[in-house]
C-alpha cells in the first residue's frame, strides 16, 4: 500500500488512535477505551465497505463496553468489601492529577498514594490504620488500569486481525 492510498491513511489514523488509547491508560486526559474504540470506528466507516470491518467493529464495541464495566465494577467491589470510601479515592485522584503536572509522570503515582493516605489518615485518625486502606486503594487503581489496558489491547488485536483479513 502506498501512503497516498486513502485506505492506508485511514488505517494509519486508526492505528494512531488505538496507540493513543493504549497510552491513555496511564496519561491523564486521554480516554483510553473510547480512543481505541473510535479508531476502529473510523477504520470501519472510512476504510472501505465490507461486512468484515463491521464485524470487527461490533466485536470491539463489545470488548470496550465490557472492559469499561469491569474496570469500575471489579475494583469497586473490592474496595467496598475492604471499606475504603469513594472520598478517599477522589482525594487521591485529585492529588494525583496535581502531582502529574508538578512532577511529570511519577507525580501521578506519588500524588495518588499521598492523597489516599491523607484522606484515610483524616478519616481513621491513625496513620497505622491509613496505610492498609491506602494499599487497597492503590491495588484497586492498578487493577482498574490493568483491565482497561487489556481491553484496549484486545481491541487493538481485533483491529489488526481485521486489517489483515479484510
Amino acid at each position: 500500500m502506498s501512503l497516498t492510498d486513502s485506505e492506508a491513511a485511514v488505517a494509519v489514523l486508526a492505528g494512531l488512535a488505538i496507540l493513543a488509547g493504549l497510552a491513555g491508560v496511564v496519561v491523564p486526559g486521554l480516554p483510553a477505551l473510547p480512543l481505541c474504540w473510535g479508531g476502529v470506528l473510523v477504520w470501519a466507516i472510512f476504510g472501505g465497505a465490507g461486512p468484515g470491518r463491521w464485524a470487527v467493529f461490533a466485536a470491539a464495541t463489545v470488548v470496550a463496553a465490557g472492559g469499561t464495566v469491569v474496570k469500575y465494577a471489579w475494583p469497586g467491589r473490592n474496595l467496598k468489601r475492604t471499606g475504603v470510601p469513594t472520598s478517599s479515592l477522589l482525594a487521591g485522584g485529585l492529588l494525583g492529577l496535581v502531582g502529574f503536572f508538578v512532577i511529570p509522570v511519577i507525580g501521578l503515582v506519588l500524588g495518588f498514594v499521598g492523597g489516599v493516605w491523607a484522606a484515610e489518615r483524616l478519616r481513621l485518625g491513625d496513620s497505622r490504620l491509613a496505610w492498609p486502606a491506602t494499599k487497597q486503594a492503590v491495588a484497586a487503581a492498578g487493577l482498574s488500569m490493568l483491565v482497561e489496558f487489556l481491553a484496549g489491547l484486545l481491541v487493538a488485536v481485533l483491529w489488526v486481525t481485521g486489517l489483515l483479513l479484510t
